[in-house]
């Protein structure tokens, strides 16, 4: 799951329209930008195994830090409470509370049993990556809407406002894409370095645009 995981942070301007599409997109993907960097310090570990499906290119031999329910509800009680605290919306700190751990909902239903929901314990998965179709069709819907969501709520102030979300949205459809027909990453390493870079980055776009726009 890629961009399924952003359609839910463009989605959610709609229920908590003063945080920043930032903030909402970091929290459904806040998994995958803690895992990069575990997988660095070698606290996590995947394993490269080529195949013809290209969702199954990587075998996620350990990631209960990032991924596991627990740790998810976990972390989703700190980011949603950071916040909350900074910002004293609590509508805000409930629904990024919510996405981080929609990322684990999501990843059960495409993943293989894979997924753990406490560190060391059983994992779960339902499999639909090993429908390619089915996961595009999902996976695309859920864009779909999510940007529709965001954009029918929210205005452009300025040029910035009106293109930068565009661009943003064009470059994720792209990426998402490209995962199709890459191949399979040449290291772990590799793998950590651009999901940091590319993960962060995709955040503060994301933050950047949405001050240019504005809730209707």
């Amino acid at each position: 799951m890629f961009i399924g995981h952003y359609a839910l942070g463009l989605a959610a301007k709609r229920i908590a329209p003063r945080t920043s599409l930032g903030a909402l997109i970091a929290a459904p993907t806040f998994a995958d930008l803690l895992w990069p960097l575990f997988l660095l310090l070698g606290w996590e570990r995947v394993s490269i195994t080529p195949s013809a499906d290209p969702f199954y290119n990587l075998t996620f031999d350990s990631y209960p830090i990032s991924h596991s329910l627990l740790a998810l509800v976990g972390w989703g009680v700190v980011f949603g409470g950071l916040y909350g605290l900074r910002t004293r919306y609590q509508a805000g700190a409930v629904v990024l509370f919510l996405l981080v751990v929609s990322h684990w909902v999501l990843d059960y239903v495409v993943h293989r049993p894979d997924l753990p929901i406490v560190p060391g314990g059983a994992r779960v998965g339902l499999g639909l990556w090993a429908s390619v179709p089915a996961t595009l069709v999902l996976e695309v819907a859920m864009f779909v809407a999510g940007a529709f969501l965001y954009l029918a709520g929210t205005r452009a102030r300025d040029a910035i406002g009106r293109y930068g979300v565009w661009a943003l949205l064009v470059v994720l459809v792209l990426s998402y894409v490209s995962t199709l027909f890459a191949g399979p990453p040449s290291s772990a390493r590799v793998i950590g370095v651009g999901g940091l870079v590319f993960g962060w980055l995709f955040v503060a776009w994301a933050a950047w645009a949405d001050r240019h726009r504005e809730v209707i």
